[in-house]
């Protein structure tokens, strides 16, 4: 029987708050917050220089659970890792579009997102009023990254801002997709 996997969050830009339903789930379940040096000014080296370290230190298999700028560096750091092998799946909720027009400048070094698939299963779950990603854009970007795709209604960014609480549908979301694994 294989050891249970190491669950990682992987906030967005400026951190994941309090009231986050990412941050719950660290405390309610355990998940294990990555931690990245700048959160105001996200550099996409430094992100996936982070991940690395920590997937390659992790011993037995990892899963991502990922929100918002979190998923391009699921999507990014899969292109170059050695250490994809370890993850099992990813859970990507809300990613957004950073190559919009209206972006932040701190996210302008997300540009472009990767459009190659990932080595591991993984879920985009968007809503279908995100203010930073429309649902075909989220859907073109489940497409590229060989993702399965869900939209779960009217939830903005799927942030603090939609108050999910705990957000069990989410969590019944992870659980039910990675289920297939022992």
């Amino acid at each position: 029987m294989s050891p249970a996997p190491r669950i990682f969050s992987l906030p967005g830009w400026q951190n994941s708050d309090s009231a986050h339903w990412q941050t719950r789930w660290q405390k309610l379940l355990g998940h294990e917050l990555v931690e990245q040096d700048d959160w105001q000014w996200p550099r996409r080296g430094d992100w996936m220089s982070r991940l690395d370290d920590v997937v390659g230190a992790a011993e037995g298999p990892c899963v991502f659970v990922a929100h918002s700028l979190g998923c391009h560096l699921v999507a990014a750091w899969a292109t170059l890792s050695q250490h994809t092998g370890k993850v099992q799946a990813a859970l990507l909720v809300a990613p957004p579009d950073t190559e919009r027009h209206d972006m932040p400048p701190q996210l302008f070094n997300w540009r472009p997102w990767p459009r190659t698939a990932l080595p591991f299963d993984s879920l985009v779950v968007a809503s279908s009023n995100d203010l930073y990603c429309g649902t075909p854009r989220a859907m073109e970007m489940a497409a590229h990254w060989g993702s399965q795709f869900i939209t779960i209604g009217d939830h903005g960014h799927i942030n603090a801002l939609s108050a999910l609480g705990d957000w069990p549908q989410g969590q019944a979301l992870l659980h039910g997709f990675l289920k297939p694994f022992p």
